[in-house]
């Protein structure tokens, strides 16, 4: 069913800044789970991160006193988000880097640009500028360069599945009209809580090992990869057109190969390195010229 645009509403580009810090650090969130995995089993893993980041928000909702919505829709939304955006993307991603490299994983479950242009222009009317097409496809033949060499192994599948697990969370965030950190705090605490769930029941008794490491790369991704990046990303579907928000993922895969070569000691061809320039000057196809760009997107719209 379609869902109408917001009347009136300007969506526009999103904060440059913010997109650069929250593409890092999801990037680096890959590093983080093949450091996790060595230590804990994968869906403990995925459980533990959820919890940790929606325990930090819960305190953080609490001190800011959030508003709380009184529409079923809204809680409705919220639980959806929960199963498709934190249980279902969580188990995929961190099942789709066994069988890959950390940097092809990145690659595969960050095609969301590709799977969300035709569902946002129907169900929120945002018609795809040519610039950004332009810039996506860009990028995704970049992406193509870094994952040919490498191949796709046996966690391909997974990591697409988590790919579409998140683009449709983003499609439902932008219809949610709630406090961001209540939204971001519900929805890992109820998709951890089905995590730790599965967890027991697939893989029984968790037995994790609390290396310093183990601490660290969890800590990391719960606080600086999900906590402060899910109330961002939530921000960020408010007020900005979907098409342009999710290419900038594409990023996502670039800050996650040079952190696996740099600290997991993985290699990466020429023809990789030669895509991720491609990806990098495909962002900058997006973002440098703004003003013009979107006087050229309100047009389209009209």
């Amino acid at each position: 069913m379609n869902t109408p645009a917001v009347p009136g509403a300007d969506r526009r580009a999103p904060r440059p800044w913010r997109m650069l810090w929250i593409t890092f650090a999801w990037g680096s969130c890959f590093v983080a789970i093949s450091v996790g995995l060595q230590d804990a089993p994968l869906l403990w893993l995925a459980a533990l991160r959820a919890l940790v980041a929606g325990a930090a928000l819960l305190i953080l909702t609490v001190i800011r006193r959030a508003p709380v919505p009184r529409e079923v829709r809204s809680w409705t939304l919220i639980g959806v988000l929960g199963v498709v955006n934190v249980a279902i993307a969580y188990a995929a991603m961190f099942g789709g880097t066994i069988g890959l490299t950390t940097g092809v994983a990145s690659v595969l479950a960050n095609v969301q640009p590709v799977l969300i242009l035709l569902p946002a222009w129907w169900l929120y009317r945002e018609r795809p500028s040519l610039r950004s097409v332009a810039a996506m496809l860009t990028g995704l033949a970049g992406l193509l360069l870094i994952v040919l060499p490498a191949g796709a192994g046996t966690g391909a599948w997974l990591s697409l599945t988590a790919a579409a697990a998140v683009t449709a969370g983003t499609l439902i965030s932008r219809a949610v009209r709630a406090d961001p950190f209540l939204v971001a705090t519900v929805q890992l605490l109820l998709g951890g809580g089905i995590l730790l769930v599965a967890a027991a029941i697939v893989e029984g008794p968790p037995v994790i090992e609390w290396t310093p490491g183990f601490v660290l790369s969890l800590l990391w991704m719960s606080l600086a990869g999900t906590a402060a990046t899910t109330v961002a990303w939530y921000a960020e579907t408010q007020r900005s057109r979907l098409d342009i928000l999710t290419t900038w993922t594409i990023l996502v895969p670039v800050f996650g190969i040079v952190l696996s070569v740099g600290l997991l000691q993985e290699t990466q061809s020429v023809l990789g390195w030669t895509g991720t320039a491609i990806v990098i000057g495909s962002v900058a196809l997006l973002t440098i010229p703004g003003r013009h760009a979107d006087r050229a997107s309100r047009r389209l719209e009209g």
